[in-house]
């Protein structure tokens, strides 16, 4: 039930911004972002202690987050795969191609474009996002059939992220707050408690990042509760 919100310039060489909201059960333990992989060197991003992968990685001009979508392929129990290595292999430049996991939406920016690799467990879509603001949760890129889709990609498509420097991100984060106010259990939620409607997950912390020819910039802040909002201080 993750949230990402992508801007994609009109000029390739101007920065693409993205914020990304991750919810997870909040008793399964992660690393904040950091260096975690020393079989892959320059990679940095929120990793998933259990299984060892990313929820979100970035290398270079590369960056890659995955959300969890309804599907399951036809394996047996003990072959289905974590997700989280797809997000490793991406920032490497690998993508999926037959993947052995549950459902997902993998969000890559590359080369200074951004893709979204979906995957139902039958079959692998990408689709390159066009220049605009764009939104990716649980369904399809932009699908105002998802009801916080429908209520906040307006919003933020009509809010600033310029600036070459300084928090870019300050009226995104005010958008976010204002969507907060509506209830963590509302589907119209980004910052979500999801235990209402039969999953353990809850929000438990942002990313915002900046890719460019010169690079990936990622910062990381975790809400003081889960599935409550809080001032975000992006460090």
């Amino acid at each position: 039930m993750c949230t990402v919100i992508i801007r994609v310039p009109e000029v390739v060489t101007e920065p693409i911004r993205l914020l990304a909201v991750r919810d997870e059960d909040p008793d399964r333990p992660w690393n904040p972002l950091g260096p975690w992989w020393s079989d892959r060197p320059g990679v940095v991003g929120v990793q998933d202690r259990l299984a060892g992968g990313a929820w979100l990685a970035a290398r270079e001009d590369r960056l890659a987050v995955l959300l969890n979508r309804a599907g399951e392929p036809e394996l047996p129990v003990e072959q289905i795969t974590s997700r989280g290595a797809i997000v490793l292999d991406a920032v490497v430049g690998v993508e999926p191609t037959a993947p052995s996991t549950l459902g997902f939406n993998l969000v890559t920016v590359a080369g200074g474009k951004v893709s979204v690799s979906s995957w139902d467990g039958r079959s692998l879509q990408v689709q390159g996002l066009a220049p605009g603001t764009h939104m990716v949760a649980h369904d399809d890129v932009d699908d105002r059939r998802t009801p916080r889709i429908a209520a906040w990609l307006d919003v933020f498509a009509s809010a600033s992220t310029g600036g070459a420097s300084g928090e870019w991100w300050r009226e995104w984060l005010e958008v976010l707050e204002r969507s907060a106010r509506i209830g963590s259990d509302d589907d119209r939620a980004i910052i979500r408690d999801n235990r209402p409607h039969g999953y353990p997950t809850q929000s438990l912390l942002a990313c915002v990042a900046t890719i460019d020819a010169g690079g990936s910039d990622v910062k990381y802040a975790e809400l003081a509760r889960p599935g409550k909002w809080s001032p975000l201080s992006f460090a």
